[in-house]
């Protein structure tokens, strides 16, 4: 895992906001790209990473194939601010998206903040988002007005509504009342008066969805959109951002000897992923990258229905009390496993120890599109293709992470990475199974780990140690360049009110907004998903 030792006080990349690092690859035609994001999967949760994990034969089988990111990050440890730098290639301080949105938010991703999906479509691709979204629903902040001609899914986490067959969670949730004279249960964390949508496009197929069928009828959308683009010889661009890992959907099968419910929910995403590779091959491969990652860690709090942190454990704050992992700037809240496939161009069977980031994913999919990145902003992402194409393995020196619901101020850096360096700022205030926060605690000066022999981050550098006088002054530089930078860029501010009326419902009329026949194993989810029930 270590990499091998680095001087960063001695050279220090003066800003972390590069357009792009190296001059674009060029290809011969424009690439199909899928990019496929996992709900809360840990580090571990890939057999391909972790020895013990067994479910997940065909990821593996994806790393053989293609190239394994083993110091890959996602922007943020929660959900919308992780999918908003995924679309945006920018922090949750430039984006404005700093925290999660609700099923009753009016706004979501700023307006006048450019996706992924609006670039490559200006470029000649189609575009299409299947899964979750987290990104605002109401109005003008749907998919569909983001740069996606179509999308299929639901609109939040799937554990943001009620359904009729409830999913697995810690504590469990009822499932929806059928009458409006159904005794209402009131449980902590859950949601008991809506109903969970399922859209295509702007229109409620099904209200609620049927959770069980989920995972399939996201691979079946997935490869119905991938079958439209080939049959219009236009390339494309898929975002499916999976349901899981979060807390696990229903089984398809019960759980195997060993497995658990998270391993058997694990083994349905492997499936999944399989079935899409097995669709973007058949258009003939080499033609299409896949980009396998997950959106943050694992949730600690859901205890064995969490995934797994391989060996990014945190131990300076478990011995503490609290989390180590989603929400929390430790490793196990932003380390995430990474894979990219793509047959002739990405090297195959190569691990590569490059300090990477999902900000990346959006200057490097432009760059490979021949496209230019949107004016007048700037960019945490670097276009990473070398990387990629295994003509180097140097990514970012710095990298910025910022609180995603521990303690702090949402949205702020509270954590920074200088090549194998880790400086904390807060530690503590996230959830862990046995119910502990930890104590929200100011590091001034901060904590400093040396990740190349404590990756565990277990034991800080010791202040007065020459190794941590030595790396302060770069990080205290790199800090306050970082800083200065974004008050220097042109930010955008979200819009986190709420109104009910933005919640999504297909019949007010209807207890939970429950549709007439939405529930229910008897009818046909193809012939539902074309019933027109209206977004109100």
């Amino acid at each position: 895992m270590g990499t091998p030792p680095r001087s960063p006080w001695a050279l220090l990349v003066p800003t972390l906001v590069l357009v792009g690092l190296w001059a674009p690859c060029v290809v011969s035609r424009q690439p199909n790209f899928i990019v496929i994001l996992a709900d809360d999967v840990g580090w571990g949760d890939l057999g391909a990473n972790w020895a013990e994990t067994k479910e997940t034969p065909h990821l593996d089988q994806l790393a053989a194939e293609g190239t394994r990111f083993v110091d890959f990050h996602s922007a943020a440890s929660t959900c919308s601010p992780s999918r908003a730098s995924l679309l945006t290639g920018r922090l949750g301080l430039r984006n404005g998206v700093t925290h999660n949105f609700a099923i009753s938010s009016l706004g979501g991703l700023p307006r006048n903040e450019t996706t992924l999906a609006e670039v490559l479509r200006e470029a000649g691709y189609s575009t299409g988002a299947i899964g979750k979204w987290h990104l605002g629903h109401h109005g003008h902040h749907h998919p569909n007005s983001r740069g996606f001609d179509y999308y299929f899914g639901i609109p939040y986490s799937h554990d943001m509504g009620c359904t009729d067959t409830p999913g697995y969670n810690l504590p469990p949730c009822p499932p929806c009342p059928q009458h409006s004279t159904t005794a209402r249960v009131v449980r902590k964390d859950c949601y008991t008066e809506v109903a969970l949508p399922l859209l295509e496009n702007t229109t409620i197929i099904q209200q609620p969805v049927e959770l069980g069928s989920l995972a399939r009828r996201y691979a079946e959308e997935a490869e119905r959109f991938i079958q439209r683009a080939s049959d219009k010889g236009q390339p494309f661009f898929l975002y499916l951002a999976l349901a899981h890992m979060h807390v696990p959907l229903v089984p398809p099968l019960p759980p195997g000897p060993g497995r658990g419910i998270y391993g058997a929910s694990l083994g349905e995403m492997d499936a999944l992923v399989a079935r899409v590779k097995e669709a973007a091959d058949s258009l003939g491969r080499g033609s299409t990258l896949l980009w396998f990652t997950g959106d943050n860690g694992p949730w600690a709090q859901k205890c064995e229905l969490a995934g797994r942190l391989g060996p990014f454990v945190g131990a300076w704050q478990r011995q503490r009390g609290g989390s180590s992992a989603k929400q929390t700037t430790w490793e196990g809240g932003h380390r995430v496993p990474a894979l990219v496939y793509w047959p002739g161009r990405v090297p195959a069977g190569r691990t590569s120890q490059a300090l990477l980031s999902i900000l990346d994913i959006f200057p490097t999919l432009v760059a490979l599109a021949g496209a230019a990145l949107p004016p007048n902003r700037r960019f945490d992402g670097l276009d990473v293709s070398p990387v990629l194409f295994g003509s180097s393995d140097v990514g970012h020196k710095v990298l910025l992470h910022p609180n995603s619901g521990a303690a702090g101020k949402v949205g702020e850096v509270e954590a920074l990475r200088l090549a194998q360096y880790k400086a904390f700022y807060t530690t503590g205030g996230a959830m862990a199974c046995d119910g502990s926060t930890g104590p929200a605690q100011q590091h001034h000066p901060p904590l400093i780990f040396n990740l190349d022999r404590d990756i565990q981050e277990q034991e800080p550098l010791d202040v007065a140690s020459r190794e941590y006088q030595a790396v302060l002054p770069a990080i205290s530089r790199a800090y306050a360049q970082a800083l200065q930078d974004i008050a220097a860029d042109n930010v955008s501010v979200a819009d986190y009110s709420q109104d009910p009326a933005a919640i999504p419902c297909c019949n007010v009329q209807h207890v939970g907004c429950r549709c007439h026949g939405a529930h229910g194993a008897t009818r046909d989810p193809h012939v539902e998903s074309r019933t027109p029930w209206l977004c109100l």
